[in-house]
């Protein structure tokens, strides 16, 4: 008889960033609440490697950002990829972060300005891509564009002025959490904005930020943005991933005690968030539908 643990390698970004923090939170509950189940965060380059990762089965799991996900599912740019949806995590508004004494309140403020936009394989920098260009911005040339090592260097950057403002997404953002607590303010977007960007891109959701996310922040900040997901390969056995979702479920309490952005991480919003039923494995579905989450046919 075998009662080693099924060891479960996940992927997730360069230290600093949002996906790091969440999947050691995650492999941690997850562990403690099904010692039948060994989960093992490893640091990546971000979203585009995982996808890579998982398509050659280096990766058993990973952390995915809404917009490289919806390049794969679609095909943009690339084949479409068959990775399926273990669960969707939590959403991320994208916004900016500038000095408490820089001069900027509106995106419009910064073009021309040097700003960090994250790393080049994170799926938060592709977001505000998305952004900039419903809003007839390139992000590359509109702006002095700095793309970074690390999700960490950023709110260093912007701290010796180097930059003039961060990009960033997501409630609890490590980036957007040491800008503020620094006495940094965050500028999102317009109602006219909002409704420009999802007439270009329409899977792109608004998404408000209720005042006090952030150290000092006073007022709700308008934004637009998608779900981050954990994908599995294609090859994931049926019952690991059902195992996994239903640890998952099971440890929300363990997880939101570690990781704020762990209170989205819920079966229902998986269902939701899913652009379509068959992008969700099959252990996953078996799972929402024992919990009777919602519609499934």
């Amino acid at each position: 008889m075998n009662d080693l643990p099924t060891k479960i390698s996940l992927g997730t970004a360069t230290p600093g960033g949002g996906f790091p923090l969440y999947g050691d939170a995650a492999a941690a509950a997850v562990n403690e609440t099904d010692p039948s189940l060994l989960v093992q965060a490893r640091n990546t380059a971000g979203s585009a490697e995982n996808i890579r990762l998982l398509e050659e089965e280096a990766l058993d799991m990973a952390l995915v950002a809404g917009e490289p996900a919806y390049e794969a599912f679609a095909g943009i740019g690339r084949p479409t990829s068959n990775l399926k949806i273990i669960a969707a995590i939590y959403s991320s508004p994208g916004m900016f972060a500038v000095r408490g004494d820089s001069p900027a309140r509106s995106v419009r403020d910064l073009v021309g300005k040097p700003i960090a936009w994250g790393t080049r394989a994170s799926g938060i920098t592709l977001l505000g891509k998305y952004v900039m260009d419903g809003l007839d911005l390139d992000r590359e040339k509109d702006f002095d564009p700095h793309f970074l090592e690390k999700a960490a260097d950023g709110p260093v950057m912007l701290a010796e002025g180097s930059v003039a403002a961060q990009w960033g997404a997501g409630i609890g953002w490590p980036g957007f959490t040491a800008i503020t607590k620094a006495g940094g303010r965050l500028i999102g977007l317009t109602s006219d904005e909002i409704e420009k960007i999802r007439t270009r891109h329409n899977f792109l959701k608004p998404i408000v930020v209720p005042a006090g996310s952030y150290p000092g922040q006073s007022e709700p900040i308008q934004a637009v943005g998608s779900w981050s997901y954990i994908l599995g390969r294609f090859s994931l056995d049926e019952d690991v991933a059902y195992r996994f979702a239903k640890a998952l479920d099971f440890a929300h309490a363990r997880l939101v005690e570690r990781v704020e952005q762990g209170v989205e991480t819920r079966p229902e919003n998986t269902l939701a968030a899913s652009p379509d039923l068959q992008r969700i494995h099959p252990g996953v579905l078996r799972y929402l539908t024992e919990k009777d989450v919602g519609s499934i046919d």
